[in-house]
Order: C-alpha cells, then sequence, then structure tokens
C-alpha cells in the first residue's frame, strides 16, 4: 500500500511514469470491470482507456482513501456513459456476428465438445449480465466476479453497503432465472432445479 501513496503522490506532481506505474497495477480490475458491464472485449478497452484519462486529469482532486474504489467508480462511470450513449444510437458491430474462437482457449485436459459447452455457457452468462440493470450488473462485476468486499463495493458504487447487498441479491436472483432457460450448458453440480 505504500508503494501505491507514493505513486499516486508523484502522479499528483505530475510524474507521468508514476501514473504510468498505478496503470500496469490497476488495468485488469478496471479492463474486467468493464468487460462485465460492457459485454465487449473492444468496448471495455476503450471504456479502461476512457477510465485511466480521466483519472490522470482528476488525480491532483483524488484527496486520499481508498485509490482502487476511486479508480474502478471512474471506470463505472465511463460504463455507464457508454452504455447510455449506446441505447441512444444501436448499431450492430461486425465483430458480434462471428464468434472469436480465441476468446475461450481450450484447455488441453477438456474435450472439444467439453469446449464448446464452456464457451455457450461463458456466452450465456454473458448475455445474462448485459440483461441485467446497470446497477445490478455493476455489483455482480464487483462482488462476485472481481471478489470485492461489500464495503469496497459500495465505495466503488458510491452507495450503502445496504443497497450494494440489495442489489446484488435481485442480480442473482434474475441471473437464476436467467440461467433455468440453459439447464444443459450448466456442469451437473451447478444445474437448478427446474
Amino acid at each position: 500500500m505504500d508503494l501505491e501513496v507514493g505513486l499516486v503522490q508523484r502522479s499528483q506532481k505530475g510524474d507521468v511514469d508514476a501514473f504510468n506505474q498505478l496503470v500496469e497495477l490497476y488495468q485488469g480490475h478496471v479492463y474486467n470491470l468493464a468487460l462485465r458491464m460492457l459485454g465487449s472485449e473492444s468496448g471495455a478497452a476503450d471504456a479502461a482507456q476512457e477510465t485511466f484519462i480521466s483519472a490522470f486529469r482528476a488525480i491532483g482532486g483524488f484527496r486520499g482513501g481508498n485509490f482502487r474504489s476511486w479508480l474502478l467508480r471512474i471506470a463505472a462511470n465511463a460504463c455507464k456513459d457508454m452504455l447510455r450513449a449506446a441505447r441512444a444510437r444501436p448499431t450492430l458491430s461486425l465483430e458480434a456476428l462471428e464468434p472469436d474462437p480465441e476468446a475461450t482457449p481450450r484447455s488441453h485436459a477438456e474435450s472439444p465438445e467439453e469446449h464448446a459447452l464452456r464457451a455457450e455457457l461463458i456466452a450465456q452468462i454473458q448475455q445474462g449480465l448485459d440483461a441485467l440493470p446497470q446497477d445490478q450488473r455493476l455489483a455482480l462485476a464487483l462482488v462476485d466476479i472481481q471478489g470485492f468486499s461489500y464495503e469496497d463495493a459500495a465505495g466503488v458504487m458510491g452507495t450503502s453497503v445496504g443497497t450494494v447487498k440489495s442489489r446484488l441479491s435481485r442480480g442473482r436472483a434474475r441471473m437464476r432465472d436467467y440461467l433455468r432457460n440453459y439447464p444443459e450448458l450448466l456442469p451437473g453440480q451447478l444445474r437448478l432445479d427446474t
């Protein structure tokens, strides 16, 4: 944590190298959150880039506290802005028309059939996430996917722990209902009673 504090302080004084080190520390967190919020690798990359540009411009106003939460709040807001803009002018991406065989690399321990089922399950889970309201999707992405505590998620979302728990509960219930439509994709131990 002392490294992070030093990097933030140097960044606030205009040290670009220090800020680049912060980018390296947190780019995975930012990208993963954006990927779950937006459901698109190119959109997640754009949101991550926008997040770090915004953070660089605003780092002088960072007054301490949890830097990761501050940064992920910027990322969540960038994603919300992108989703709002996409609703205003919907488009069909040519990338979406073709499945990406590299998106879910096959493990040597799994058969081609198992790989295909896993890839389809991942796609269905992402579609389920995409169908959730933004606040529930963000709560699920932070707590269930990124592994944040309720307190850290509340910091990122700018809300109370109780609100995070409520959004998480509603989001999980909607995902459970969504996945009930695809029981054949779930491994036996994860199948839901229908």
